[in-house]
């Protein structure tokens, strides 16, 4: 069997469930693979082209990678689940199944959204006995109850391990956050995941009134498609009523950098271990993270972007 590095080659591929359970979903990945780095460090490269000049009117934050590094606890979190209902796959009948790091960075960074997730690896690896069910599942309402109770379960840990108090934001956010809207800078949180899985982040990690203050707030729920496809961004907008081009994104993947830069927009990058590798080269910035960065510093980016054309 195949490693999962050689089979999930294509990096910005989001698929749906109906894809993942395909027999052809191996075949459809062609043999192209990411482009790698050795090292990261805070650099600028320069942008795509932008016909006319830019200022810095909003700022635009991801939510999971930027606001918070959360791809650990949403690992433990599906853990949990496989351990509270003794999910046993045959590969691994001996004890509950367990995702280790190095697998789920791969793993999230190339199958968007849980369900999609399990439902590969359980096709994969082969559909597991658990508490839920007597036996493993057989047919596909079987697989999909399986499925579904483990989601559901697993979204329940996940808040409960976010209101525990224990996770705080990355370093600098708050501050950036702050310093914008006392600069009168338009404020927005674009995020893929959920509304209500966003909105319970948001509320216990950079408070309530910092989430009632933003100007623009879109998961999700929100758009028909899902990152890198450019729809949330170009909403958000609209929404704020700034144009693309004085818009400044902060992002920590290369899905979440396509679909900035597909919109028009500028975007910097905050990396995290799970997307350090990644190639940002149409960032015009990337930093491990925000704690020395200051709204003069992404102003000077954006300004010496329209100058350098």
């Amino acid at each position: 069997m195949a490693s999962i590095s050689t089979m999930l080659v294509r990096p910005n591929l989001i698929l749906s469930s109906s894809d993942l359970v395909s027999p052809s979903f191996h075949r459809s990945f062609p043999p192209t693979a990411i482009r790698f780095r050795t090292s990261r460090k805070s650099t600028t490269h320069k942008p795509f082209s932008l016909s006319v000049s830019a200022s810095l009117q909003a700022l635009i934050f991801d939510c999971d990678g930027v606001i918070l590094e959360s791809e650990h606890l949403h690992r433990q979190a599906y853990n949990d689940a496989f351990a509270h209902f003794d999910v046993r796959c045959p590969n691994s009948a001996s004890q509950p199944l367990n995702w280790s790091i190095e697998f789920y960075d791969e793993l999230q960074n190339r199958i968007g959204g849980g369900k999609p997730k399990m439902r590969w690896y359980f096709k994969e690896f082969g559909w597991p006995s658990s508490t839920i069910l007597e036996k493993a599942p057989e047919d596909d309402e079987e697989r999909a109850k399986l499925i579904d109770v483990l989601q559901d379960w697993k979204t329940e840990r996940y808040k409960e391990i976010i209101k525990s108090g224990t996770v705080k934001p990355r370093p600098g956010v708050l501050s950036l956050m702050d310093e914008a809207k006392s600069a009168g800078r338009k404020l927005a949180v674009c995020s893929a995941a959920t509304k209500s899985s966003v909105i319970l982040c948001l509320e216990n990690l950079i408070g309530i009134d910092r989430f009632q203050n933003l100007d623009c707030f879109l998961a999700g729920d929100d758009v028909k498609e899902k990152k890198p496809d450019p729809s949330i961004y170009i909403v958000a907008s609209k929404k704020l009523g700034v144009s693309e081009k004085d818009c400044l994104v902060v992002e920590d993947s290369v899905i979440g950098l396509q679909a900035a830069t597909k919109a028009g927009m500028q975007c910097v990058i905050t990396y995290t271990a799970s997307t350090a590798d990644q190639d940002f080269k149409e960032a015009i910035a990337t930093y491990p993270d925000l704690s020395d960065i200051r709204l003069k510093d992404l102003d000077s980016l954006l300004q010496n972007v329209a100058t350098a054309r």
